[in-house]
């Protein structure tokens, strides 16, 4: 009897540590998962990084070519009233303002860039700081060029008014709308003209 108790006590002993040792196990399995998913987590972030530097160089880019097509701002929207006449003399009235005020802004700011690079200009003796300022005077220089041709469009939009031709569609000669006029002044297209040369451009360079 005694022999038995102590061999049945032996299996208890042996089940008790057979069992610490699996759950010492499985805790160190979870350490082992939780450490990689936050090393995982880490390298995740430290590869997201790059992506987000990309993503500033891209938005000042973007910025930059938008700001060089973008409307003018700052203007009063015009209220025509009940029966107004299309492109009357108070309406001809506030697109040249309109015109002559986003001119002025576009002219303001190519005098800004010719100075900035001016100032600017230096014979860095390291190549990556030279390639550096070399790139951003070429976007800078891209963003006036696209000011410079805005600036013909607009003198162009200034003789139309000048010569009564101003807001209606070179295509089909309807009107153009103030509304549209008023978010890109220089259109020479109604809405449904635009929609259709934009997609016979989509078809010839598909």
């Amino acid at each position: 009897m005694a022999a038995r108790k102590k061999s049945s006590s032996k299996k208890a002993a042996k089940k008790k540590t057979a069992t610490k040792k699996k759950v010492t196990a499985a805790k160190k399995k979870a350490a082992k998962k939780t450490t990689r998913k936050q090393a995982t987590g880490k390298k995740v972030a430290r590869n997201s990084t790059p992506s987000k530097k990309t993503g500033k160089k891209v938005s000042k880019k973007t910025s930059q070519k938008a700001a060089a097509n973008a409307g003018p701002e700052g203007f009063k929207p015009y209220q025509p009233r009940k029966g107004e006449e299309y492109m009357n003399e108070a309406q001809r009235e506030h697109f040249r303002q309109i015109l002559l005020s986003w001119k002025r802004d576009l002219m303001e700011e190519v005098d800004r860039t010719v100075h900035h690079m001016q100032d600017e200009a230096a014979n860095f003796p390291d190549p990556s700081d030279r390639a550096t300022q070399e790139s951003e005077f070429s976007l800078e220089l891209r963003a006036r060029d696209r000011e410079r041709k805005l600036i013909k469009k607009i003198d162009e939009s200034l003789v139309a008014i000048d010569e009564d031709d101003y807001g209606f569609c070179e295509s089909c000669g309807v009107d153009i709308g103030i509304r549209r006029l008023e978010a890109r002044p220089t259109a020479t297209l109604c809405i449904d003209c635009k929609t259709l040369d934009e997609i016979r451009e989509k078809q010839l360079i598909g």
